[in-house]
């Protein structure tokens, strides 16, 4: 998967991350901290809550220069404690 990956995109280039976290305040801000301590810049994560609030849906786009940025993004968002999921 990770190689058909690397092969389908062209550098730089625009990447989406879709995130299912804990329906918290802070989760919005932690991840963003996350991004721009990664690839500097400034971002505006689309947000939306799941049907009984207790789950967000954020979707976060960044401008990639190679697949290393994608995965250690992918990694660090990880890495956050009320994230369950990152696609």
């Amino acid at each position: 998967m990770r190689k058909k990956l690397q092969e389908m995109l062209t550098f730089p280039c625009y990447f989406t991350y879709k995130i299912i976290g804990l329906s918290r305040p802070e989760l919005i801000d932690q991840i963003i901290r996350v991004v721009q301590l990664c690839i500097p810049g400034d971002y505006v994560p689309q947000v939306k809550s799941s049907n009984k609030g207790n789950y967000l849906s954020i979707s976060i786009t960044i401008c990639a220069n190679d697949f290393t940025q994608i995965e250690q993004l992918y990694n660090e968002i990880s890495q956050i404690s009320m994230v369950r999921m990152v696609f």
